[in-house]
C-alpha cells in the first residue's frame, strides 16, 4: 500500500508540469477534483497460473465485479470500501475547455465461483485437459482490493447550456493510458494470500458523459467508460504468478468541485490582469 500511495503522490505533483506541457500556451487556470462510484463489466479472460511446481491455464474464465454497496449501511464512516474513482484535473485553458487529468477507479475483479471452465496445464502433479469446476476451495481469484485502474487522462469538455451568469451543462469526454495497481486474494488448493499492492500492467480507455452544474463551483458527472486491461504480472501465492487480459465496461457517477472560481485563484488572476496593464503602459 506504502508503494501505492507514493506513485499517487508522485503522479499528482507532475500534472501541473504536465499540463503546461499539453496546454498551447502556459496556462494554469484551475484544478478541480471528484469523488464517486462505479460499477463495472468484464469481458471473459484466459488466466495462466505459473510458479515452480505448477503451470496451469484456465480459457475463457467468467468474471463479475463486487460493488460492496452494502457497506454504505454497514460500515458508514469508511466511504472507500465499495467501488469508488476519484479524478484530479487541471484546466488547461481560460475556458476550461480541456484539461490534464489524473483518473483513478478502485474497481473490483470476482472469478465467478463454481463456473465450469477449460483447464489445461499440471497441478498437484496431475495433468489437466478439459472442463473443470472452479471451486473456490481448489482455485480462487480475485482483485477485492483492487483492480484498480490509474490512468492519465486527456479531457475536452464542450457546453451544452448556460445561464447568463454560468455554465450549466457540458459534454465530457477523455482518453487515456496508465497502469493497473492490484491487490489480489487467490488460493491455489490450501494455500491462499491476500497479497501486496504492485504495478501489474497497463491499460487504456475512454470515457464520455454529461457534466451539470447545480451552483457555480459544485458539479455532479455521469460518465460511460471502455478500455482494456493486461495484468502481465500478478501476484498470487508464495513466488506464483498470473497473468490475463481483459476488455472492461465501466459506469460512473462524480460529484466534484470546480476551484477555478475560488477567491483565491480571482485574486492572483487580478493581480496579474493589473502587472499587465502596469507594463503596457
Amino acid at each position: 500500500m506504502r508503494s501505492f500511495l507514493v506513485l499517487l503522490v508522485a503522479i499528482c505533483l507532475s500534472l501541473p508540469a504536465a499540463a503546461q506541457l499539453f496546454a498551447r500556451k502556459p496556462v494554469y487556470s484551475g484544478m478541480y477534483f471528484q469523488w464517486g462510484y462505479n460499477r463495472d463489466k468484464y469481458s471473459r479472460s484466459t488466466i495462466r497460473f505459473t510458479d515452480h511446481d505448477y503451470d496451469f491455464t484456465l480459457h475463457n474464465v467468467r468474471a463479475s465485479d463486487q460493488p460492496d454497496f452494502k457497506a454504505f449501511r454497514t460500515n458508514p464512516i469508511d466511504i472507500t470500501i465499495p467501488q469508488n474513482s476519484v479524478r484530479l484535473g487541471f484546466y488547461l485553458n481560460e475556458a476550461h475547455t480541456h484539461a490534464i487529468e489524473l483518473n483513478f477507479d478502485h474497481a473490483k475483479y470476482v472469478m465467478d465461483k463454481y463456473q465450469r471452465a477449460y483447464m489445461t496445464g499440471e497441478l498437484g502433479g496431475r495433468q489437466y485437459n478439459g472442463d473443470t469446476v472452479l471451486a473456490p476451495w481448489f482455485v480462487k481469484f480475485e482483485h477485492t482490493n483492487g483492480a484498480n485502474f490509474l490512468l492519465l487522462n486527456y479531457v475536452g469538455q464542450h457546453e451544452l447550456l448556460r445561464s447568463k451568469k454560468r455554465k450549466l451543462a457540458s459534454v465530457v469526454w477523455k482518453a487515456g493510458a496508465g497502469v493497473v495497481v492490484p491487490r489480489s486474494d487467490v488460493r491455489i488448493g490450501l494455500r491462499r494470500t491476500d497479497n501486496r499492492y504492485h504495478i501489474a500492467g497497463y491499460i487504456g480507455g475512454l470515457e464520455g458523459g454529461l457534466r451539470f452544474y447545480p451552483l457555480r463551483n459544485l458539479f455532479m458527472e455521469a460518465t460511460a467508460k471502455g478500455g482494456y486491461a493486461n495484468y502481465c504480472n500478478v501476484l498470487t501465492v508464495g513466488t506464483g504468478k498470473a497473468s490475463h487480459d481483459f476488455w472492461f465496461g465501466e459506469v460512473v457517477g462524480l460529484v466534484g468541485y470546480d476551484f477555478h472560481n475560488a477567491h483565491w485563484y480571482s485574486k492572483k488572476k487580478r493581480e496579474a490582469k493589473r502587472r499587465l496593464k502596469v507594463k503596457a503602459s
